[in-house]
Protein backbone atom coordinates (compact mmCIF):
# COMPACT_ATOMS: atom_id res chain seq x y z
CA UNK A 1 0.00 0.00 0.00
CA UNK A 2 1.55 3.37 -1.00
CA UNK A 3 2.62 5.76 1.74
CA UNK A 4 0.56 8.98 1.62
CA UNK A 5 2.51 12.08 0.63
CA UNK A 6 1.82 15.75 1.39
CA UNK A 7 3.67 18.93 0.55
CA UNK A 8 3.67 20.22 4.16
CA UNK A 9 3.32 18.20 7.36
CA UNK A 10 2.70 20.14 10.57
CA UNK A 11 3.22 18.59 14.00
CA UNK A 12 0.96 19.98 16.72
CA UNK A 13 -2.43 21.69 16.71
CA UNK A 14 -2.01 24.52 19.18
CA UNK A 15 -1.77 28.17 18.25
CA UNK A 16 1.41 27.56 16.22
CA UNK A 17 0.20 24.54 14.24
CA UNK A 18 -3.29 25.80 13.49
CA UNK A 19 -1.97 29.27 12.74
CA UNK A 20 0.50 27.79 10.26
CA UNK A 21 -2.22 25.74 8.58
CA UNK A 22 -4.45 28.81 8.26
CA UNK A 23 -1.70 31.02 6.81
CA UNK A 24 -0.48 28.34 4.41
CA UNK A 25 -3.99 27.78 3.12
CA UNK A 26 -4.41 31.54 2.68
CA UNK A 27 -1.18 31.52 0.62
CA UNK A 28 -2.64 28.89 -1.70
CA UNK A 29 -1.26 25.73 -0.09
CA UNK A 30 -3.85 22.97 -0.14
CA UNK A 31 -1.66 19.89 0.24
CA UNK A 32 -1.00 19.84 3.98
CA UNK A 33 -1.72 17.80 7.08
CA UNK A 34 -1.60 18.53 10.81
CA UNK A 35 -0.57 15.68 13.10
CA UNK A 36 -1.97 15.86 16.64
CA UNK A 37 -1.15 13.22 19.23
CA UNK A 38 -4.19 13.98 21.42
CA UNK A 39 -7.87 13.49 20.75
CA UNK A 40 -8.61 17.18 20.18
CA UNK A 41 -6.88 20.32 19.00
CA UNK A 42 -5.73 23.06 21.35
CA UNK A 43 -2.19 22.36 22.53
CA UNK A 44 -1.31 24.00 25.83
CA UNK A 45 -4.84 25.23 26.41
CA UNK A 46 -6.28 21.76 25.90
CA UNK A 47 -3.80 20.15 28.30
CA UNK A 48 -3.72 22.74 31.08
CA UNK A 49 -7.14 22.66 32.69
CA UNK A 50 -6.21 22.99 36.34
CA UNK A 51 -8.43 25.13 38.59
CA UNK A 52 -7.92 28.83 37.92
CA UNK A 53 -6.00 28.30 34.67
CA UNK A 54 -5.80 31.60 32.79
CA UNK A 55 -3.53 33.61 30.54
CA UNK A 56 -1.10 36.18 31.93
CA UNK A 57 -1.21 38.23 28.72
CA UNK A 58 -4.23 40.49 28.06
CA UNK A 59 -6.93 38.87 25.93
CA UNK A 60 -6.83 41.38 23.08
CA UNK A 61 -3.15 40.60 22.51
CA UNK A 62 -3.38 36.86 23.12
CA UNK A 63 -5.25 36.14 19.92
CA UNK A 64 -4.41 35.96 16.23
CA UNK A 65 -4.05 39.36 14.60
CA UNK A 66 -6.21 38.10 11.71
CA UNK A 67 -8.96 36.76 13.99
CA UNK A 68 -9.87 39.24 16.75
CA UNK A 69 -12.46 38.14 19.27
CA UNK A 70 -14.90 40.91 20.25
CA UNK A 71 -16.51 38.62 22.81
CA UNK A 72 -13.70 38.08 25.34
CA UNK A 73 -15.35 37.95 28.75
CA UNK A 74 -12.41 39.37 30.72
CA UNK A 75 -9.28 41.44 30.13
CA UNK A 76 -7.28 38.28 31.03
CA UNK A 77 -8.99 35.23 29.63
CA UNK A 78 -9.43 31.90 31.43
CA UNK A 79 -7.93 28.85 29.75
CA UNK A 80 -11.26 27.29 28.77
CA UNK A 81 -12.22 30.43 26.85
CA UNK A 82 -8.89 30.53 25.00
CA UNK A 83 -9.27 26.86 24.05
CA UNK A 84 -12.77 27.52 22.75
CA UNK A 85 -11.49 30.52 20.76
CA UNK A 86 -8.76 28.45 19.14
CA UNK A 87 -11.16 25.70 18.10
CA UNK A 88 -13.62 28.27 16.79
CA UNK A 89 -10.94 29.95 14.68
CA UNK A 90 -9.77 26.61 13.27
CA UNK A 91 -13.34 25.79 12.25
CA UNK A 92 -13.94 29.25 10.79
CA UNK A 93 -10.86 29.04 8.56
CA UNK A 94 -11.56 25.47 7.49
CA UNK A 95 -8.43 23.70 8.77
CA UNK A 96 -10.02 21.16 11.11
CA UNK A 97 -10.29 18.79 8.16
CA UNK A 98 -6.49 18.90 7.82
CA UNK A 99 -5.97 17.63 11.36
CA UNK A 100 -5.22 13.96 12.03
CA UNK A 101 -6.01 13.33 15.68
CA UNK A 102 -4.21 10.68 17.74
CA UNK A 103 -1.29 10.74 15.32
CA UNK A 104 1.75 10.93 17.59
CA UNK A 105 5.00 11.70 15.77
CA UNK A 106 7.34 8.80 16.50
CA UNK A 107 10.14 9.66 14.07
CA UNK A 108 10.94 11.90 11.11
CA UNK A 109 14.02 11.55 8.91
CA UNK A 110 15.24 13.46 5.85
CA UNK A 111 16.20 10.94 3.15
CA UNK A 112 17.75 13.42 0.75
CA UNK A 113 14.51 14.10 -1.08
CA UNK A 114 11.60 14.11 1.38
CA UNK A 115 10.83 13.77 5.06
CA UNK A 116 9.90 10.22 5.96
CA UNK A 117 7.49 10.42 8.88
CA UNK A 118 6.42 7.66 11.22
CA UNK A 119 3.32 8.29 13.32
CA UNK A 120 1.45 6.12 15.79
CA UNK A 121 -1.14 5.53 13.05
CA UNK A 122 0.98 4.97 9.97
CA UNK A 123 3.75 6.37 7.80
CA UNK A 124 3.77 9.48 5.62
CA UNK A 125 6.18 11.45 3.49
CA UNK A 126 6.32 15.23 3.16
CA UNK A 127 8.37 17.80 1.27
CA UNK A 128 8.45 20.12 4.30
CA UNK A 129 8.09 19.48 8.01
CA UNK A 130 6.85 22.14 10.42
CA UNK A 131 7.36 21.40 14.11
CA UNK A 132 4.72 23.20 16.15
CA UNK A 133 4.89 20.86 19.12
CA UNK A 134 5.35 23.77 21.52
CA UNK A 135 7.76 24.39 24.37
CA UNK A 136 5.07 23.84 27.01
CA UNK A 137 3.97 20.38 25.93
CA UNK A 138 6.08 17.95 27.99
CA UNK A 139 5.77 18.28 31.80
CA UNK A 140 9.04 18.29 33.76
CA UNK A 141 9.08 16.14 36.89
CA UNK A 142 11.95 16.34 39.39
CA UNK A 143 13.70 13.11 40.34
CA UNK A 144 12.74 13.11 44.03
CA UNK A 145 14.19 10.23 46.06
CA UNK A 146 11.46 7.85 47.19
CA UNK A 147 8.70 9.23 44.98
CA UNK A 148 7.90 5.74 43.68
CA UNK A 149 6.90 4.56 47.17
CA UNK A 150 4.39 7.33 47.85
CA UNK A 151 0.98 5.69 48.26
CA UNK A 152 -1.16 8.78 47.68
CA UNK A 153 -2.20 10.62 44.52
CA UNK A 154 0.50 12.20 42.36
CA UNK A 155 0.03 14.32 39.25
CA UNK A 156 1.42 17.33 37.36
CA UNK A 157 -0.64 20.49 36.99
CA UNK A 158 -0.71 19.97 33.20
CA UNK A 159 -2.22 16.51 33.76
CA UNK A 160 -4.71 17.49 36.43
CA UNK A 161 -6.68 14.64 37.99
CA UNK A 162 -10.22 15.99 37.69
CA UNK A 163 -11.64 12.81 39.16
CA UNK A 164 -9.94 13.43 42.51
CA UNK A 165 -11.87 15.38 45.11
CA UNK A 166 -9.35 17.44 47.10
CA UNK A 167 -11.79 18.27 49.88
CA UNK A 168 -10.31 17.35 53.25
CA UNK A 169 -7.01 16.13 51.80
CA UNK A 170 -3.47 16.96 52.93
CA UNK A 171 -1.84 18.34 49.81
CA UNK A 172 1.73 19.24 48.86
CA UNK A 173 2.29 21.60 45.95
CA UNK A 174 5.85 21.40 44.66
CA UNK A 175 6.81 24.50 42.71
CA UNK A 176 5.76 28.14 42.79
CA UNK A 177 5.64 29.08 39.13
CA UNK A 178 2.91 30.38 36.86
CA UNK A 179 0.53 27.44 37.29
CA UNK A 180 0.92 27.13 41.07
CA UNK A 181 0.00 30.73 41.76
CA UNK A 182 -3.22 30.19 39.81
CA UNK A 183 -4.44 26.91 41.29
CA UNK A 184 -3.17 27.30 44.88
CA UNK A 185 -5.81 29.95 45.75
CA UNK A 186 -8.47 27.73 44.16
CA UNK A 187 -7.69 24.59 46.17
CA UNK A 188 -6.64 26.22 49.47
CA UNK A 189 -10.22 26.63 50.75
CA UNK A 190 -11.01 22.98 49.94
CA UNK A 191 -8.10 21.07 51.43
CA UNK A 192 -7.51 20.22 55.07
CA UNK A 193 -3.85 21.18 54.91
CA UNK A 194 -1.80 22.78 52.12
CA UNK A 195 2.00 22.73 52.02
CA UNK A 196 3.55 24.82 49.24
CA UNK A 197 7.19 23.87 48.62
CA UNK A 198 9.12 26.89 47.35
CA UNK A 199 12.69 26.71 46.10
CA UNK A 200 12.96 30.34 44.98
CA UNK A 201 10.55 33.16 45.71
CA UNK A 202 8.95 34.55 42.53
CA UNK A 203 8.32 38.20 41.76
CA UNK A 204 4.57 38.80 41.81
CA UNK A 205 2.76 41.91 40.60
CA UNK A 206 -0.98 42.77 40.73
CA UNK A 207 -3.34 41.26 38.19
CA UNK A 208 -5.33 44.10 36.63
CA UNK A 209 -8.18 41.86 35.54
CA UNK A 210 -11.82 42.86 35.11
CA UNK A 211 -14.91 41.72 33.20
CA UNK A 212 -15.40 43.30 29.78
CA UNK A 213 -18.67 45.19 29.72
CA UNK A 214 -21.57 44.64 27.29
CA UNK A 215 -21.00 48.03 25.66
CA UNK A 216 -17.39 47.02 24.92
CA UNK A 217 -18.58 43.82 23.26
CA UNK A 218 -21.02 45.80 21.15
CA UNK A 219 -18.38 48.36 20.22
CA UNK A 220 -15.79 45.79 19.19
CA UNK A 221 -18.37 43.81 17.21
CA UNK A 222 -19.69 46.81 15.30
CA UNK A 223 -16.50 48.86 15.02
CA UNK A 224 -13.59 46.40 14.65
CA UNK A 225 -11.08 49.23 14.36
CA UNK A 226 -11.84 50.09 18.01
CA UNK A 227 -10.59 46.68 19.14
CA UNK A 228 -7.52 47.02 16.93
CA UNK A 229 -6.74 50.34 18.62
CA UNK A 230 -7.10 48.74 22.05
CA UNK A 231 -4.84 45.88 20.96
CA UNK A 232 -2.24 48.41 19.77
CA UNK A 233 -2.37 50.16 23.12
CA UNK A 234 -1.93 46.90 25.00
CA UNK A 235 0.95 46.00 22.68
CA UNK A 236 2.82 49.23 23.46
CA UNK A 237 2.19 48.86 27.19
CA UNK A 238 3.55 45.31 27.24
CA UNK A 239 6.63 46.34 25.28
CA UNK A 240 7.26 49.00 27.93
CA UNK A 241 7.22 46.28 30.60
CA UNK A 242 10.07 44.62 28.70
CA UNK A 243 12.40 47.60 29.12
CA UNK A 244 13.63 46.62 32.62
CA UNK A 245 14.42 43.14 31.32
CA UNK A 246 16.58 44.46 28.50
CA UNK A 247 18.01 47.32 30.58
CA UNK A 248 18.06 46.20 34.24
CA UNK A 249 18.98 49.67 35.50
CA UNK A 250 15.34 50.60 34.94
CA UNK A 251 13.97 47.74 37.08
CA UNK A 252 13.59 49.66 40.36
CA UNK A 253 10.08 50.99 39.72
CA UNK A 254 8.70 47.57 38.78
CA UNK A 255 10.34 46.04 41.84
CA UNK A 256 8.76 48.69 44.08
CA UNK A 257 5.33 47.79 42.70
CA UNK A 258 5.96 44.11 43.53
CA UNK A 259 7.27 44.92 47.02
CA UNK A 260 4.20 47.02 47.84
CA UNK A 261 1.97 44.25 46.53
CA UNK A 262 3.71 41.76 48.86
CA UNK A 263 3.55 44.09 51.87
CA UNK A 264 -0.18 44.66 51.47
CA UNK A 265 -0.94 40.95 51.13
CA UNK A 266 1.37 39.49 53.81
CA UNK A 267 1.52 41.17 57.22
CA UNK A 268 3.68 38.55 58.93
CA UNK A 269 7.27 39.87 58.54
CA UNK A 270 8.84 36.40 58.71
CA UNK A 271 6.59 34.96 56.02
CA UNK A 272 7.02 38.11 53.94
CA UNK A 273 10.79 37.78 54.16
CA UNK A 274 10.64 34.21 52.83
CA UNK A 275 8.44 35.41 49.98
CA UNK A 276 10.84 38.20 49.02
CA UNK A 277 12.94 37.47 45.90
CA UNK A 278 16.73 37.93 46.13
CA UNK A 279 17.34 38.60 42.45
CA UNK A 280 16.43 41.29 39.94
CA UNK A 281 12.87 41.30 38.68
CA UNK A 282 12.50 39.61 35.30
CA UNK A 283 15.42 37.22 35.77
CA UNK A 284 12.75 34.57 36.28
CA UNK A 285 9.28 34.81 34.81
CA UNK A 286 7.24 37.55 36.50
CA UNK A 287 3.93 36.27 37.87
CA UNK A 288 0.65 38.16 38.19
CA UNK A 289 -1.82 37.37 40.93
CA UNK A 290 -4.05 39.05 43.49
CA UNK A 291 -4.99 35.96 45.50
CA UNK A 292 -1.89 33.72 45.70
CA UNK A 293 -0.11 35.65 48.45
CA UNK A 294 -3.24 35.98 50.63
CA UNK A 295 -3.85 32.22 50.25
CA UNK A 296 -0.49 31.51 51.87
CA UNK A 297 -1.52 33.46 54.97
CA UNK A 298 -4.52 31.22 55.73
CA UNK A 299 -4.45 28.93 58.76
CA UNK A 300 -4.43 25.71 56.74
CA UNK A 301 -1.58 26.84 54.44
CA UNK A 302 2.16 26.55 54.98
CA UNK A 303 5.05 27.83 52.88
CA UNK A 304 7.94 25.34 53.01
CA UNK A 305 11.36 26.65 52.00
CA UNK A 306 13.48 23.76 53.29
CA UNK A 307 14.75 21.42 50.60
CA UNK A 308 13.08 18.05 50.03
CA UNK A 309 15.25 15.23 51.37
CA UNK A 310 13.01 12.36 50.30
CA UNK A 311 9.45 11.30 49.67
CA UNK A 312 8.01 8.87 52.19
CA UNK A 313 5.15 6.43 51.68
CA UNK A 314 2.82 8.87 53.41
CA UNK A 315 4.53 12.24 53.14
CA UNK A 316 7.67 14.27 52.54
CA UNK A 317 10.80 14.66 54.68
CA UNK A 318 12.75 17.91 54.36
CA UNK A 319 16.36 18.84 55.01
CA UNK A 320 15.49 20.52 58.31
CA UNK A 321 14.39 17.17 59.75
CA UNK A 322 10.65 17.78 59.52
CA UNK A 323 8.20 15.24 58.12
CA UNK A 324 4.80 16.21 56.76
CA UNK A 325 2.02 13.65 56.41
CA UNK A 326 0.35 13.86 52.98
CA UNK A 327 -2.08 12.03 50.74
CA UNK A 328 -1.64 14.14 47.57
CA UNK A 329 1.36 15.60 45.73
CA UNK A 330 0.81 18.08 42.90
CA UNK A 331 3.80 19.04 40.79
CA UNK A 332 3.83 22.59 39.45
CA UNK A 333 7.33 22.21 38.07
CA UNK A 334 6.94 23.46 34.54
CA UNK A 335 7.96 21.86 31.27
CA UNK A 336 10.92 20.47 29.34
CA UNK A 337 11.62 23.69 27.49
CA UNK A 338 15.31 23.39 26.60
CA UNK A 339 15.26 19.59 26.16
CA UNK A 340 12.14 19.01 24.12
CA UNK A 341 11.53 15.31 23.42
CA UNK A 342 10.53 15.96 19.80
CA UNK A 343 14.17 16.91 19.07
CA UNK A 344 15.11 13.28 19.73
CA UNK A 345 12.71 12.12 17.00
CA UNK A 346 13.87 14.29 14.08
CA UNK A 347 16.90 13.23 12.03
CA UNK A 348 18.59 15.44 9.46
CA UNK A 349 20.75 14.93 6.40
CA UNK A 350 23.61 13.31 8.33
CA UNK A 351 21.31 10.97 10.22
CA UNK A 352 21.82 12.74 13.52
CA UNK A 353 18.89 13.74 15.65
CA UNK A 354 18.15 17.36 16.33
CA UNK A 355 18.90 16.70 20.01
CA UNK A 356 22.35 15.35 19.08
CA UNK A 357 23.06 18.34 16.86
CA UNK A 358 22.07 20.71 19.62
CA UNK A 359 24.15 18.90 22.26
CA UNK A 360 22.21 20.42 25.13
CA UNK A 361 21.85 23.92 23.66
CA UNK A 362 19.03 24.40 21.12
CA UNK A 363 19.80 26.81 18.29
CA UNK A 364 18.19 27.83 15.02
CA UNK A 365 18.60 30.56 12.44
CA UNK A 366 15.92 33.16 13.15
CA UNK A 367 14.61 30.67 15.68
CA UNK A 368 13.11 28.75 12.76
CA UNK A 369 15.55 26.76 10.60
CA UNK A 370 18.60 24.61 11.34
CA UNK A 371 21.62 23.81 9.10
CA UNK A 372 21.62 20.17 8.08
CA UNK A 373 17.84 19.85 8.38
CA UNK A 374 16.41 20.79 4.97
CA UNK A 375 12.82 22.01 4.81
CA UNK A 376 12.45 21.78 8.59
CA UNK A 377 10.79 24.74 10.28
CA UNK A 378 10.51 25.19 14.05
CA UNK A 379 7.68 27.34 15.36
CA UNK A 380 8.34 28.57 18.87
CA UNK A 381 11.94 27.51 18.32
CA UNK A 382 15.10 28.55 20.19
CA UNK A 383 15.31 32.19 21.34
CA UNK A 384 11.74 33.05 20.36
CA UNK A 385 10.30 33.07 23.88
CA UNK A 386 9.26 36.26 25.66
CA UNK A 387 9.15 37.41 29.24
CA UNK A 388 6.85 40.37 28.84
CA UNK A 389 4.26 39.95 26.10
CA UNK A 390 2.35 37.61 23.81
CA UNK A 391 4.32 34.82 22.15
CA UNK A 392 1.71 34.85 19.36
CA UNK A 393 3.46 37.94 18.00
CA UNK A 394 6.59 35.86 17.49
CA UNK A 395 4.70 32.85 16.14
CA UNK A 396 2.93 34.91 13.48
CA UNK A 397 6.27 36.33 12.35
CA UNK A 398 7.72 32.83 12.11
CA UNK A 399 4.71 31.50 10.23
CA UNK A 400 5.06 34.32 7.73
CA UNK A 401 8.71 33.36 7.32
CA UNK A 402 7.73 29.73 6.59
CA UNK A 403 5.29 30.92 3.94
CA UNK A 404 8.05 33.06 2.37
CA UNK A 405 10.56 30.20 2.45
CA UNK A 406 8.22 27.82 0.64
CA UNK A 407 7.37 30.54 -1.88
CA UNK A 408 11.11 31.08 -2.44
CA UNK A 409 11.54 27.37 -3.13
CA UNK A 410 8.79 27.44 -5.72
CA UNK A 411 10.17 30.58 -7.36
CA UNK A 412 13.67 29.13 -7.67
CA UNK A 413 12.55 25.65 -8.70
CA UNK A 414 14.38 24.28 -5.67
CA UNK A 415 13.67 21.08 -3.81
CA UNK A 416 15.10 21.86 -0.39
CA UNK A 417 16.10 24.89 1.64
CA UNK A 418 18.24 25.23 4.76
CA UNK A 419 20.17 28.08 6.39
CA UNK A 420 23.85 28.49 5.71
CA UNK A 421 26.02 27.68 8.73
CA UNK A 422 27.68 31.09 8.61
CA UNK A 423 24.34 32.90 8.59
CA UNK A 424 23.16 31.01 11.65
CA UNK A 425 26.46 31.55 13.47
CA UNK A 426 26.30 35.31 12.87
CA UNK A 427 22.68 35.41 14.02
CA UNK A 428 23.41 33.47 17.22
CA UNK A 429 26.46 35.63 17.98
CA UNK A 430 24.23 38.70 17.80
CA UNK A 431 21.73 37.13 20.19
CA UNK A 432 24.40 36.17 22.72
CA UNK A 433 25.93 39.64 22.51
CA UNK A 434 22.62 41.33 23.27
CA UNK A 435 21.72 38.77 25.92
CA UNK A 436 24.87 39.56 27.93
CA UNK A 437 23.51 42.89 29.19
CA UNK A 438 19.96 41.74 29.96
CA UNK A 439 18.50 40.80 33.34
CA UNK A 440 18.58 37.14 32.30
CA UNK A 441 22.38 37.27 32.29
CA UNK A 442 22.96 39.73 35.14
CA UNK A 443 19.95 39.26 37.42
CA UNK A 444 21.45 36.70 39.79
CA UNK A 445 19.02 33.80 39.36
CA UNK A 446 18.92 30.29 37.95
CA UNK A 447 15.93 29.91 35.65
CA UNK A 448 14.39 27.47 33.18
CA UNK A 449 15.49 29.85 30.43
CA UNK A 450 19.05 28.50 30.81
CA UNK A 451 19.96 25.26 29.04
CA UNK A 452 22.38 22.51 30.02
CA UNK A 453 25.37 24.47 28.69
CA UNK A 454 24.53 27.63 30.61
CA UNK A 455 23.22 29.51 27.59
CA UNK A 456 19.85 31.26 27.44
CA UNK A 457 18.40 29.43 24.45
CA UNK A 458 14.77 30.25 25.23
CA UNK A 459 14.26 34.02 25.14
CA UNK A 460 14.51 36.71 22.50
CA UNK A 461 16.75 39.49 23.91
CA UNK A 462 14.81 42.37 22.44
CA UNK A 463 11.42 43.83 21.66
CA UNK A 464 9.03 41.92 19.45
CA UNK A 465 9.18 44.50 16.68
CA UNK A 466 12.89 43.84 16.14
CA UNK A 467 12.23 40.12 15.68
CA UNK A 468 9.28 40.73 13.40
CA UNK A 469 11.27 43.17 11.29
CA UNK A 470 14.11 40.65 10.99
CA UNK A 471 11.75 37.95 9.70
CA UNK A 472 9.63 40.21 7.53
CA UNK A 473 11.59 39.43 4.37
CA UNK A 474 13.57 36.29 3.61
CA UNK A 475 17.17 36.99 2.60
CA UNK A 476 18.12 34.45 -0.11
CA UNK A 477 21.82 34.93 0.68
CA UNK A 478 21.28 33.33 4.10
CA UNK A 479 19.96 30.07 2.64
CA UNK A 480 21.22 27.24 0.49
CA UNK A 481 18.72 25.89 -2.02
CA UNK A 482 19.19 22.50 -3.66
Amino acid sequence: MPVPHVHVAIVGSGFAGLGAAIRLRAAGERDLVVFERAGDVGGTWRDNRYPGCACDVPSHLYSFSFAPNPGWRRTFSPGEEIWAYLKRVAERFGVLGDVRLRHDLLAAAWDGTVWRIETSRGDWTADALVSAAGALSEPALPALPGLERFTGAVFHSARWDHGLDLAGRRVAVIGTGASAIQFVPQIQPQVERLHVFQRTAPWIIPRTDRPLRPWEHRLYGRVPVAQRLVRSGVYVAREMIGIPFLHPRFADRLERIAHRHLERAVRDPQLRDRLTPRYRIGCKRILISNDYLPALTRENAELVTAGIREVLSDGIATDDGAERVLDTIIFATGFKVTAQPIAERIRGRAGTTLAEAWAGSPHAHLGTTVPGYPNLFLLGGPNTGLGHTSVLLMLEAQIGHVVDALAHLRATGGRALEPRTGAEAAYLAGIDRRMASTVWATGGCDSWYIDATGRNSVLWPGHTWSFRRRLRRLDPAEYAVT
